[in-house]
């Protein structure tokens, strides 16, 4: 599948007319902003690892010990997102990009 660069650049003006600016009279949605968008950064980030694993154990290229790590290691990641949520009062589907055309991520 092949994204044209126009599509590209509509997805990204539509992620930035939703952007909120921050209010500088209340530091804590200042930190919980950053807060989400670099929860929602790691988020994509797993996501790809974890499809990344799932075509490497697919293939065959892992062996079940390293078949057996890498889940566990995908899990901590997961419950560790889940508790930076809670930490910050965050929602799972706080951490949803929306990109317009390019769909959600």
């Amino acid at each position: 599948m092949s994204i044209e660069p126009s599509s590209i650049e509509q997805g990204l003006a539509a992620l930035l007319s939703r952007q909120s600016r921050v209010d500088l009279a209340d530091p804590a949605a200042g930190v919980n902003g950053l807060a989400q968008l670099v929860l929602t950064l790691i988020k994509v980030i797993h996501e790809l690892l974890e499809k990344q694993a799932l075509r490497r154990f697919e293939a065959g290229s892992l062996t079940d010990e390293e078949a057996e790590k890498l889940g566990s290691v995908l899990m901590a990641q997961a419950r560790e997102l889940k508790a930076l949520c809670v930490h910050f009062g965050l929602d799972e589907r706080d951490l949803t990009l929306d990109l317009g055309p390019l769909g959600k991520l």
